[in-house]
């Protein structure tokens, strides 16, 4: 079956505009149906117990001091603290039933008979499941003690302090402030448990599951999770179909002149391409030894390896979880998106012989720009979470605490600038092909890809700390996993032809028609993909059947990505020992095989609704987030300035003993990491999910229980590995800068990749191929 360049364009043209209508139209339904914050919430003598400003002022509390890096609501945030949706309808369960065993039978609940327990079981329970939703609530006597009980436990907790649990004394500043975060959890603990109006389920589809409040799993989770298995099924026969059906040439060397770097003209722009790397690598380091901390923080909550005993120094204090949680979080995201944007910039010169006017100049400036904003950004995280800033300050320059969002929004306005910045100079780059081709030719892809990363990442400033929480989630999983499973797919996509362009390996006409079609199913799947974080959420129960429909085809684009990586590496293969980029194909291939188990195996077991009401925010999400970060983008950000590295140092200082090291470090801790320890524990997790329930899997005692204390330390061999593999790559980096090639070209000139783009024709004929 022969499928046009230009059909495949205007296929992918539609997806995208057909997914941003659905999720538009989706944004409209979830803003009607959003469960409102009740205005007063009386108790039974009509005294107030809560208004909407405490919880909005909960919520405000909760983003300022970082609490989403501390624990998490309704699933969302870290894993080390409880969730704060279910241990407030866990504690508020168990203090309505101790009021209603004073008040019935004057003793403490749990020194009734059985009986007795199971008539107040079931009245608790029938209280919360009649709750009723409106702007005014009427609580019951038992609701409102539970109420101030909950509260006074989280004054205790989370501004008194509790090291015990590892958090440090003052994390909310005032009682007052503690108060209302336990009004805000208290909320959304309220919206788990109320029905939505026309609806036997609660805004969260009964969400978390807690047996004692009547939560419970209902029966479309698993007939929607049998469809997504169908779906499965039906989804990996017709990818089998189309690659059968549908020509696309893979990549072929046999017979191919392969350019040697030493033949590669280099311009001055290319050179500076580099720092990126450099800055790229430097951030890699700090992320990896973040990331071991955080895990010994799990064994030993209030110290670190005695030292606290030793030297008197309080790590707690002075690097908390949730200051360390954020740093190694947006870390993970600074150091590949600098590599990636190195990447962008080092391919246009080198496939078109083009360096446009003052293009090192520009990219000076944006080297500039983005250590301000990595340097402002951090730094404002700690100042914000240590309440330095008064005022609306804290969220516009401090910390806006929302997870993988968390800097500022000043800070995300100078990324924004960058992002646009960025793809103005990647055009400029890029002008000789933008001329050139149509406009479905590889040079637009990448600059619509970059469009794309800066027109989604605009959700970001759809919301404030006053949006209602539900429609706050709503908007930052437009930008962080539409960024995953859309634009940075289809980036990735463009990139890697483009190298295997830049290395003789595949023509460009073959290209682009590879990547017009692989990037027509990554983002016709994964833009309403994203819907499957809406589940639980508070968002309409639509989302249910949408997203367990997409987040199954999401699966399905990585059997491509998979199944193009082999072929790329049978093209490295039959290079010849003599291929000189053969160090940046095994990066690259390892991207693929870890994005398809990592995103791809893992992220559908866990997106299965029956799964994920079960496990959302537990360690198999861990075990997930890590290996689908490196295979999505951590090795293939490291193979790209691999080869760039490889492109711009002097041939006779090339090594690669080094960079072998740091790629089998990296995959064999990234291996002992998931499988000795992240799943294990994530198994675990969910096994007490299903039989005790949601907050029992999220507590403190499952958490310190012998066997995962040892599954714990189990993490140290694969965290050291990574770490080991880290610094080597950093060192390499450095190493390899040291010895750069001279720049050899300024403007146009001759290019021996831009040749064979261009061929014998003149910069002014056309080009004209509709296949």
């Amino acid at each position: 079956m022969q499928i046009s360049r230009k059909q495949l364009a205007m296929f992918l043209a539609t997806i995208f505009v057909v997914n941003l209508v659905v999720m538009g139209g989706g944004a409209w339904l979830s803003y009607e149906n959003e469960p409102e914050i009740p205005n007063t919430i009386v108790g039974p003598d009509g005294e107030t117990v809560a208004t909407s400003d405490d919880v909005q002022s909960g919520k405000a509390v909760f983003q300022e001091n970082g609490l989403m890096n501390q624990g998490s609501m309704l699933g969302r945030g870290s894993y080390y603290d409880v969730d704060y949706t279910a241990d407030t309808l866990e504690l508020k369960t168990d203090y309505m039933r101790d009021y209603y065993a004073q008040e019935t039978y004057e003793t403490a609940y749990e020194d009734l008979e059985t009986p007795e327990r199971a008539a107040i079981d079931e009245t608790v329970r029938q209280e919360l499941q009649s709750s009723t939703h409106g702007e005014h609530v009427e609580y019951s006597a038992a609701e409102a003690y539970a109420h101030e009980q909950v509260r006074q436990d989280y004054v205790e907790t989370y501004h008194e302090g509790d090291r015990e649990r590892g958090i440090q004394e003052g994390l909310i500043p005032t009682e007052e402030e503690a108060e209302q975060f336990a009004d805000f959890a208290l909320w959304t603990a309220w919206i788990s448990h109320t029905d939505r109006p026309g609806t036997d389920v609660s805004f969260t589809n009964d969400f978390p599951y807690s047996p004692a409040a009547g939560n419970d799993a209902g029966g479309a989770v698993m007939t929607w999770s049998v469809i997504a298995m169908v779906l499965l099924v039906a989804g990996a026969g017709i990818a089998i179909w189309l690659y059968q059906a549908v020509e696309l040439p893979e990549p072929e060397a046999g017979g191919v002149s392969i350019p040697h770097p030493k033949e590669i003209d280099l311009t001055p722009s290319q050179l500076l391409s580099t720092r990126f790397i450099l800055i790229g690598a430097v951030l890699f380091v700090l992320q990896t030894f973040l990331g071991g901390l955080l895990a010994h923080y799990y064994i030993e909550r209030d110290g670190f390896f005695g030292l606290s005993e030793l030297i008197g120094f309080d790590i707690l204090q002075w690097l908390p979880w949730s200051i360390a949680r954020t740093w190694h979080v947006d870390l993970g995201v600074l150091w590949i998106a600098t590599m990636w944007l190195g990447a962008g910039l080092f391919l246009a010169p080198l496939l078109t012989g083009h360096e446009p006017r003052k293009q090192a100049r520009y990219i000076k400036g944006l080297i500039g720009a983005l250590l301000v904003v990595a340097v402002g950004g951090l730094a404002g995280i700690w100042l914000g979470i240590n309440n330095v800033f008064d005022g609306q300050l804290w969220w516009l320059l401090g910390n806006e605490g929302l997870e993988y969002v968390e800097i500022g929004r000043i800070w995300q306005a100078g990324l924004l600038v960058g992002f646009l910045g960025w793809t103005a100079l990647v055009a400029r780059g890029f002008k000789p092909l933008l001329d050139r081709e149509p406009r479905y030719g590889l040079a637009h892809m990448i600059v619509y890809a970059g469009g794309s990363i800066g027109l989604l990442f605009m959700a970001g400033f759809l919301y404030t700390p006053e949006t209602n929480f539900v429609m706050t989630e709503f908007w930052r999983w437009w930008v962080v996993h539409m960024w995953v499973e859309g634009v940075f797919e289809f980036f990735i996509i463009v990139v890697i032809a483009l190298t295997l362009v830049s290395m003789n390996l595949l023509t460009k006409k073959s290209a682009e028609k590879a990547v017009i079609f692989q990037a027509a199913l990554v983002m016709g799947s994964g833009i309403i993909g994203v819907s499957h974080h809406y589940w639980w959420a508070g968002l309409p129960e639509v989302w249910l059947p949408i997203g367990s429909v997409f987040s199954t085809l999401e699966f399905i684009p990585l059997l491509f990505i998979l199944y193009e990586a082999l072929g790329q590496y049978r093209a490295m293969d039959t290079a010849g020992t003599d291929f000189p980029y053969r160090m940046a194909f095994y990066f690259i291939v390892a991207s693929s095989v870890w994005n398809f188990f990592g995103a791809g195996v893992i992220g559908f077991f866990i997106n299965l609704p029956v799964i994920s009401y079960f496990e959302s925010g537990t360690y198999l999400t861990v075990a997930h987030a890590h290996g689908a970060m490196f295979g999505a983008f951590g090795f293939l950000a490291m193979g790209m300035a691999v080869y760039i590295l490889r492109v711009t140092t002097r041939n006779t200082h090339w090594s690669e003993r080094r960079l072998r090291w740091s790629f089998w470090l990296c995959n064999l801790g990234l291996a002992l990491m998931l499988f000795l320890s992240l799943l294990p524990v994530g198994f675990l997790q969910l096994e007490t999910a299903f039989t005790q329930g949601y907050a029992a899997s999220r507590s403190l005692e499952f958490y310190n229980g012998g066997l995962i204390q040892t599954l714990f330390w189990l993490r140290m061999p694969g965290d050291t590995l990574l770490i080991l593999g880290a610094v080597l790559f950093a060192w390499d980096v450095v190493a390899k800068l040291l010895f750069q090639r001279k720049a050899t070209a300024e403007e146009t000139s001759g290019h021996v990749i831009a040749d064979r783009i261009f061929g014998d024709r003149t910069p002014a004929d056309p080009v004209s191929d509709d296949d």
